[in-house]
């Protein structure tokens, strides 16, 4: 067992039903061309279309894939101010400030966190300007919350990730 699993070979603290070897590598396609045709999808996976219909299904259903996106460069499409802005809110208040952030235009993301502060919000805007009018005059309007903090992101890249891709057989299994 390597340590990322849990006792039973699946994933600590994961409680849906354990992903195959199939269904990882259905995973690793979609999530290198979220395009990809079933028919081309079941062709690299080297199983039948009507199994990949099906897998398919199954992975929508049990919420383990949610949608399928595009994924943009920020800056090209017109973003090029991208912010992390770190907010205190009053205890027992998330679901309402949960609510109202989702409705803030360039919110792009934000999560309940632990630490110093409880929210982190990730805000891409147009410029400076629109960055400060989401953050001082919407998120600090919101009910519950008591402060924020604003860093500019100067820089991004993607992180490695989850390996997707079917893992190799190890001997002795």
């Amino acid at each position: 067992m390597s340590i990322d699993e849990g006792p039973d070979g699946g994933w600590p603290g994961r409680s849906a039903g354990r992903l195959d070897e199939v269904d990882r590598a259905i995973i690793a396609e979609l999530l290198r061309d979220g395009r990809i045709s079933v028919r081309a999808l079941a062709e690299r996976v080297h199983i039948s279309r009507a199994n990949a219909y099906a897998r398919l299904t199954r992975l929508t259903g049990d919420g383990v894939i949610t949608g399928f996106t595009a994924e943009l460069a920020p800056e090209r499409a017109g973003l090029g101010t991208s912010a992390y802005v770190s907010v205190t809110i009053e205890q027992n208040s998330w679901r309402a400030v949960s609510a109202r952030l989702q409705e803030i235009r360039y919110v792009e993301h934000f999560a309940m966190v632990g630490g110093d502060y409880d929210v982190l919000v990730q805000v891409r805007a147009p410029d400076n300007a629109a960055l400060r009018h989401v953050v001082l005059e919407r998120i600090q309007d919101i009910p519950g919350v008591r402060a924020t903090r604003t860093w500019l992101v100067f820089d991004e890249a993607r992180g490695r990730g989850a390996d997707w891709a079917p893992r190799p057989e190890r001997r002795g299994e």
